[in-house]
């Protein structure tokens, strides 16, 4: 899948979309969200996908709406366009959200306002030492979109949820990673080799408990700690039944390292 500004491409069990207008710090123009939210769908669908990356072009990660696409919105009235904007990050949140594959948020630079939040709605985060990450909504009079005011209290806190929403300030990547919105900051040329090496370990992993798992993190944010526990028997009950926990276990047993999901039906295939 190659749309204009959104890439897609597929390796080793490894989708990545990369954000492809880089003249324009790949900020946010037209049909660029939906093509996001489908080129996400695309690779949650595709079963060779076990691990997904998320980043861009360019010198940066995504600076958010275009402020004069948005100009011309607001200048013309046009709501109805606007909202549709609106509910394209809505989409897009929702679709990372949804998919039972874990996803990677690889910030190569700026991260600003719905970029931000793009990289956040993702369930691991590292960072280039030099990217920089801000809720900015404000600075042009919007509010915070794309799940950023479910995300971030929920990531740092209340208070400090403030301070960025309020102050709309871009902070860095090392302040980023002190309060917990990104898991790990490294030089931009380990960047991408990293975020590869993260999906292909999570890629090598048996897909039914990283789906289940990050369900339960999503759940245990609104749930009591009894729901958790009835949560964690269904979960522990389905992975019982499968076969990567068949494998895993006999191979603990054999002192061997275990083959999960596609690496176990590849050498079986290879058998045949």
């Amino acid at each position: 899948m190659n749309e204009t500004h959104v890439v897609v491409e597929i390796e080793d069990g490894v989708g990545t979309l990369t954000l492809n207008r880089p003249e324009k710090l790949n900020a946010f123009i037209g049909e660029m969200r939906a093509g996001i939210a489908r080129g996400i769908e695309a690779l949650g669908a595709d079963d060779g996908v076990r691990a997904v990356i998320v980043t861009g072009a360019g010198r940066a990660f995504c600076a958010g709406a275009d402020v004069k696409y948005m100009t011309r919105l607001i200048e013309t009235q046009a709501l109805e366009e606007a909202m549709s904007l609106v509910e394209g990050g809505r989409q897009v949140a929702t679709t990372i959200r949804d998919m039972p594959k874990p996803v990677i948020a690889a910030i190569n630079g700026p991260a600003a306002g719905g970029g931000a939040n793009l990289a956040l709605a993702c369930d691991l985060r590292l960072a280039s030492e030099t990217a920089t990450i801000g809720q900015t909504f404000n600075r042009i009079g919007l509010h915070p979109d794309w799940g950023g005011t479910y995300l971030v209290p929920r990531l740092v806190g209340p208070a400090r949820a403030a301070e960025l929403f309020f102050f709309a300030e871009m902070i860095p990547a090392a302040e980023a990673e002190r309060i917990g919105l990104v898991n790990r900051v490294v030089p931009g040329d380990e960047l991408m080799p990293l975020a590869r090496d993260w999906a292909r370990r999570l890629a090598r992993k048996p897909a039914l408990p990283l789906r289940l798992a990050k369900q339960a993190i999503q759940r245990s944010l609104g749930s009591s700690f009894e729901q958790m526990l009835d949560y964690e028997t269904a979960a522990q009950g389905a992975c019982f039944e499968s076969d990567d926990a068949l494998e895993g276990v006999r191979a603990f047993v054999e002192k061997r390292k275990p083959k999960f999901g596609e690496e176990r039906s590849a050498e079986a295939g290879a058998h045949v």
